[in-house]
């Protein structure tokens, strides 16, 4: 079964079959999560998905899933894919540099880890320039506008991430329970918001960021 073939099964549009009739093999997918968060890190997971035997139903970008439905998916999808990595970037490194840096700054890393090279990277377009990722993973590098919604390598990735990431949010909801990190994974409710007012940002937020910042 192709990667057409599924996309009828979910609803999917399979950005993968053209870079499979191109003679592309290894293809990886590249996601992030948490570039909006007040709190946390910036966090990148990168995936090459196994074409002959991957079928996992009801995949699609994270955010449109359930919290179980993701972490049912992110289970099935280590289980089965070729190879995956995952990388972050502190909150100190984003008030350091700014989010924008750390959102390529994650991406090389994710790319870089994968133990076993990919002939092209996709990823979730962002407003950088691709070049600096294609000449540091010697791979061919192509972001895609809404990504997350036309490629499974992608949206496999973005489940990865954001599963990831939310389980780090709720360990350190535990450490800083007055934030709500559990619930909210660092963005900025209307609770989170008050708690910065009452009890002033912790040392996982991002000093620079609007919000956080007196300024």
């Amino acid at each position: 079964m192709n990667f057409s073939e599924i996309k009828r099964l979910q609803g999917l549009c399979c950005y993968e079959d053209e870079l499979y009739s191109m003679g592309y093999k290894l293809i990886a997918g590249l996601d992030e999560v948490g570039r909006g968060s007040l709190a946390g890190p910036i966090v990148a997971a990168a995936v090459i998905l196994d074409r002959k035997k991957f079928l996992l139903e009801g995949i699609n970008d994270s955010k449109k899933l359930t919290p179980l439905k993701r972490n049912l998916l992110y289970e099935k999808i280590l289980q089965s894919c070729i190879c995956w990595s995952i990388a972050q970037v502190s909150p100190a490194e984003i008030d350091r540099q700014n989010i924008l840096w750390a959102n390529i700054k994650v991406f090389d890393l994710a790319a870089q880890d994968l133990a076993i090279k990919p002939d092209i990277i996709i990823s979730d377009f962002i407003s950088i320039d691709s070049q600096k990722l294609a000449d540091s993973s010697s791979s061919g590098f192509i972001p895609i506008s809404k990504g997350d919604q036309r490629s499974i390598s992608i949206a496999a990735a973005s489940i990865i991430a954001k599963v990831t990431r939310d389980r780090m949010m709720e360990k350190m909801a535990v450490a800083y329970p007055e934030y709500g990190f559990d619930k909210n994974k660092g963005y900025g409710t209307k609770r989170h918001m008050r708690s910065i007012l009452k009890y002033g940002p912790a040392s996982i937020h991002r000093m620079t960021f609007r919000g956080v910042s007196n300024e």
